[in-house]
């Protein structure tokens, strides 16, 4: 029996309901913020990826689903989702648009990775990004968007973390101050760390491992090696921050996984399971639209796992409103009531009522358990009788009344009530 691929799942009718409730709060959130939905190929040119988010990250080097195409050209399902927003924002010439340009976008996003709570192989992410413009206020306003999406979604016990990389000015001495504190401690390093050492040192501060963390805690402090405009910027955020009354903690280890990153970097973690899972994450990338060919332009975005959304909802316990499948059940009993009942709900979903036919050879009681099972607030009921007097028997469930009524005030009524 074939079963979904490892790290895939299927989303099922009844887990519906929860997408759509956290995709609709999420557009609703953009959309007031000023954001306009941007949609991108589901694979782009493996350079792309391999440019922009750094030949030496984990995911170009383990993680991307990579294929040669029947032209030989070599493609990559989409593993982020800022680089593709870049490249379509340069492709579109969107840089003679006003500035900066607010995008968002929900996709499916592929890795290969070793499957786990919150962590698939495809995963889905609502993501924003605002490019062209260097403003520390944007920096200020895209957190406390990230922010405003939890509240939204009304999840607590979560932490906010901040930090600041430098940009390419500054950071170069600062990564050599690492190489050399770390050098010293490289019997010590896991595997993945001894070969970061000197091909992406940064990403040393990033490790997982309990021996590799404990050594990051005594690593230099990026803070003491910013230039001016990097720390003015800094403090610029902080204080937007705190003006905005919202609460962070800064942690001078916070990098992030990609080389395109500078200056800015935040992540949104719950309290319960720290930094192997935290539920949004982003930064800013002031150097990507080099790196991928165009001018410089800078940018700001952040994505966040809707499967992690989902699971921190359901461990919370956070009540969502939950919609019946229809607003009407039209019930038949008997052969000529059939053909009635299917030109009923025709008549019904024509009037923008969605309405569910009920099945053929179910006993009138069978099919009023069905519609109390899933919460239908009205039923239809045709039979002989009702044919013959040329009426309905329109039943609210909610209130467990029913009325005799023409096909005309029944349509209105149900109509009147959505």
């Amino acid at each position: 029996m074939y079963k979904a691929p490892r790290g895939t799942s299927d989303i099922l009718p009844h887990q519906q309901q929860q997408w759509n409730y956290v995709k609709d709060v999420a557009t609703t959130l953009a959309k007031s913020y000023g954001y306009q939905l941007l949609e991108t190929p589901i694979f782009e040119n493996t350079n792309l990826f391999s440019r922009g988010i750094g030949q030496t990250t984990d995911v170009v080097e383990k993680e991307m689903y990579s294929f040669e195409d029947r032209g030989g050209e070599s493609l990559t399902l989409r593993p982020e989702g800022t680089a593709p927003v870049c490249r379509a924002y340069l492709e579109h010439g969107m840089h003679n648009l006003p500035q900066p340009v607010r995008m968002f976008y929900l996709c499916p996003i592929f890795r290969y990775e070793r499957p786990q709570s919150g962590r698939y192989r495809e995963h889905h992410q609502f993501g924003v990004e605002c490019i062209g413009d260097i403003d520390p206020s944007i920096d200020a306003e895209i957190i406390a968007m990230a922010w405003a999406l939890m509240n939204s979604l009304k999840l607590t016990n979560l932490s906010l973390l901040i930090n600041t990389i430098g940009d390419s000015k500054c950071r170069p001495s600062y990564i050599e101050d690492l190489k050399l504190y770390y050098s010293e401690q490289i019997d010590k390093l896991c595997g993945d760390c001894q070969n970061r050492l000197n091909r992406n040192a940064l990403r040393l501060l990033d490790c997982k491992k309990t021996d590799c963390i404990r050594i990051a805690d005594s690593a230099p402090q990026i803070l003491d090696h910013l230039c001016s405009d990097c720390l003015d910027h800094w403090l610029q955020l902080r204080n937007h921050l705190d003006y905005l009354s919202i609460p962070y903690t800064v942690n001078q280890k916070l990098v992030r996984g990609f080389d395109y990153y500078t200056r800015t970097v935040f992540e949104i973690q719950p309290a319960e399971e720290g930094a192997q899972s935290n539920i949004c994450g982003g930064g800013r990338y002031d150097g990507l639209m080099e790196q991928i060919g165009g001018s410089p332009t800078p940018g700001i975005g952040f994505g966040v796992g809707i499967e992690r959304l989902i699971i921190n909802l359901e461990r919370q316990n956070v009540s969502i409103p939950i919609f019946p499948p229809a607003s009407v059940f039209v019930a038949h009993i008997g052969d000529e009531a059939k053909s009635m009942a299917l030109m009923l709900s025709q008549q019904l979903r024509n009037e923008g009522i969605d309405t569910i036919l009920g099945p053929t050879n179910r006993s009138l009681r069978a099919q009023m358990r069905y519609v109390n099972s899933v919460n239908i607030p009205f039923a239809i009921i045709v039979g002989d009788q009702e044919i013959q007097n040329d009426v309905v028997i329109l039943r609210d469930m909610t209130i467990g009344e029913q009325t005799e009524l023409t096909i005309e005030d029944a349509i209105a009524k149900v109509k009147k009530a959505n």
